[in-house]
């Protein structure tokens, strides 16, 4: 079974490469991120006509998440973060598909820093945490995937200087990812790619595509049902550099079920 995850930037934008890459590599669930849309606006027809059902969460130019199924319909499960009822933004959405639970996830940027966006970021990252121990509970194969604006270590950026001052490499944002996986969630492109300098961002300025100058903050965090059946993690780096690509590649990982 392969779950991936996308951070499209912007899905009408970039549709034609996403139904390519869907098309092209298949997997069983795609979850997306920054899909720039409102509910009513979602391109779900031309997903059906490749095979894929979907459920959205959308939200007017900013924001929002879906989760696509090849062939079966997600069972959608929650819809949007729990923790904060006056949160509006699109940013959370998890369904079941074929057995597996699995979010779609757009954590917050947090920049400027400090300031009140780097503290909602470091708040929704505790709401997530405590969301995730409810599904840990449940003991069932779940996957949390998506953009989660952090780069968890050093080797995972082409150049710690160039970043230090952002809210995605701040020791705050670190230290909450890390109480993700000391949790015992499994990051499951470090778990294969030890040694790091695997990224999945490259910023559209400053030729940071062309310099591979990129960095690590899509991650597939796999709860111990699904750990234990990992069997390849990748990046699907080739289409970052297609004709009006996301600044994002599509991450994706294989699980034997």
């Amino acid at each position: 079974m392969r779950i991936a995850s996308f951070n499209i930037n912007g899905i009408k934008a970039r549709l034609p490469r996403l139904l390519e890459w869907l098309e092209e590599t298949r997997p069983k669930v795609a979850c997306l991120q920054e899909i720039k849309s409102q509910d009513d606006g979602f391109p779900a027809d031309a997903f059906e006509k490749i095979g894929y059902k979907a459920i959205w969460h959308g939200q007017k130019s900013f924001n929002g998440v879906a989760i696509l199924a090849d062939g079966v319909e997600p069972k959608e499960t929650q819809r949007g973060l729990p923790g904060d009822a006056s949160d509006e933004q699109s940013r959370y959405l998890e369904a079941e598909v074929d057995g597996v639970r699995v979010a779609s996830i757009y954590l917050p940027n947090g920049n400027p820093h400090p300031g009140p966006k780097f503290d909602y970021k470091l708040a929704w990252m505790e709401r997530l945490r405590a969301h995730a121990r409810t599904l840990w509970e449940q003991e069932i194969p779940c996957a949390l995937v998506g953009d989660y604006n952090v780069i968890p270590e050093d080797r995972d950026v082409w150049s710690t200087k160039s970043m230090q001052d952002d809210a995605l490499m701040q020791p705050e944002s670190r230290a909450a990812y890390a109480r993700l996986l000391g949790d015992g969630w499994a990051d499951a492109l470090a778990t294969l790619n030890p040694r790091g300098g695997v990224w999945t961002y490259w910023d559209y300025q400053r030729g940071a595509w062309q310099r591979d100058h990129g960095f690590r903050i899509d991650h597939l965090l796999l709860s111990p049902e699904l750990a234990d059946s990992l069997t390849a993690a990748g990046v699907d780096k080739e289409h970052r550099g297609r004709e009006k690509a996301s600044d994002h590649a599509p991450i994706w990982v294989e699980v034997a079920r």
